[in-house]
């Protein structure tokens, strides 16, 4: 099967010739052990070896008391002590007393390793803080559509400059990449999604990737009594996409404590199946402060989780490509107005399908108000409208 090079490649492929230890996270089936696999094919030296936790075998090799004695088990499966040895450890979450080892063999034996995890959350917090600038962390997330046209061998350029987004946009391009951009809205951008050519197809590697969540990162990972109650807390969360959340409503509507909603809300954020989005602030008297506003990790996951509105599909498909350049939040007042998000506290976006002049004004309004640097509409449809960026430039 070809291999496709994802955003993160250059990076971690930088990161052989350091010393850090390397963590990717991401949610399952997004890419990481293709894309750490690329990693290790690129390492020349023969002191090298990458294991999968979900093989209970390879979890046996770590179960040592005294981790001195892990060395000679990796060396009956041919591994060896050099000048520079590397070890990869694939789903490390599934045995989260690895870490100590790790860095014990760190430590004393000036072994290199990358490692990949599920959640974020475990990965986070289980390493000591006497590894900090010893440890480096990545994200992976499903395709951003620069990467989706990369696994459907289509070239597209795509500038990092917003003001040249505007100036690029032209409409033979938009619709020669129409269709791509609808398919990657309405199915999504797991890899194996992009890489599936029939549409039921499609369907059932979504199907695979929820039952696989569901099966192996609620099940293994967290210790919830009432599955059913997690299960339609997802179901609810579906059509609250780009909403602000109420704790208290969604506690009311599932028949679940608070606490519990807050359980598990952060465990969907810590096993990236949703991202929760903070208000903007500048300390301006009329501002939502705490409510936080959610999106799904992928819209095809959302797409198959029930019959939710183009609008907040498409707006789920512009966060997956503009967190990309950074942090996002998003600003509304009490008494109306708002702006869909605001990323790096500089720029100013608001989602349309269809850009139009009042929308832009009231945007300008807002961001002036705020002293934002830039402000754009992001537009579904075809626009020559000034500071309209077109999604499938993003």
């Amino acid at each position: 099967m070809k291999i496709y090079p994802r955003s993160l490649s250059l990076a971690l492929a930088k990161e052989i010739e350091t010393s850090r230890i390397v963590v990717l996270t991401g949610m399952r089936q997004v890419g990481k052990t293709t894309l750490m696999r690329q990693i290790f094919n690129k390492i020349e030296a023969s002191n090298k070896i990458f294991l999968d936790f979900e093989n209970p075998l390879n979890q046996k090799i770590f179960e040592e008391e005294n981790f001195d004695n892990i060395i000679p088990n990796l060396e009956s499966l041919g591994f060896s002590l050099g000048k520079k040895s590397y070890i990869f450890l694939d789903e490390v979450q599934i045995m989260p007393r690895i870490v100590r080892a790790v860095k014990y063999l760190y430590d004393h034996y000036k072994i290199k390793f990358f490692l990949t995890g599920s959640s974020s959350f475990y990965l986070k917090n289980l390493f000591p803080e006497s590894l900090a600038g010893r440890k480096v962390n990545y994200e992976l997330f499903p395709l951003n559509f620069e990467e989706f046209l990369v696994f459907k061998e289509k070239e597209k350029d795509f500038l990092k400059d917003f003001s040249a987004k505007v100036k690029k946009k032209n409409k033979i391009s938009f619709e020669l990449y129409k269709k791509l951009f609808d398919e990657y809205s309405e199915f999504g951008s797991f890899p194996a999604i992009a890489l599936e050519k029939d549409r039921s197809g499609k369907r059932q590697i979504l199907e695979d990737i929820f039952k696989s969540y569901f099966e192996k990162d609620i099940k293994v990972l967290a210790d919830f009594r009432e599955l059913g109650k997690f299960r339609d807390l997802i179901l609810l969360l579906a059509n609250r996409v780009g909403s602000k959340i109420d704790i208290s409503k969604i506690s009311s509507e599932i028949g679940i404590s608070r606490e519990t909603v807050y359980s598990y809300l952060n465990f969907l954020e810590s096993t990236y199946f949703i991202s929760l989005i903070e208000p903007f602030s500048k300390s301006i008297d009329g501002e939502v402060r705490g409510a936080k506003k959610i999106y799904f990790c992928d819209s095809g996951l959302l797409n198959y989780l029930g019959r939710i509105q183009e609008g907040t599909i498409f707006e789920n498909t512009v966060f997956q490509n503009l967190r990309k350049y950074g942090n996002l939040n998003y600003y509304e007042k009490y008494k109306g107005g708002e702006i869909d998000f605001v990323l790096n506290k500089k720029f100013a976006f608001e989602v349309k399908s269809k850009a139009s002049v009042s929308d832009l004004k009231r945007l300008k309004k807002f961001s002036q108000n705020l002293k934002l640097k830039e402000y754009y509409l992001i537009a579904k449809d075809y626009s020559e409208l000034p500071r309209t960026i077109l999604a499938q430039e993003l």
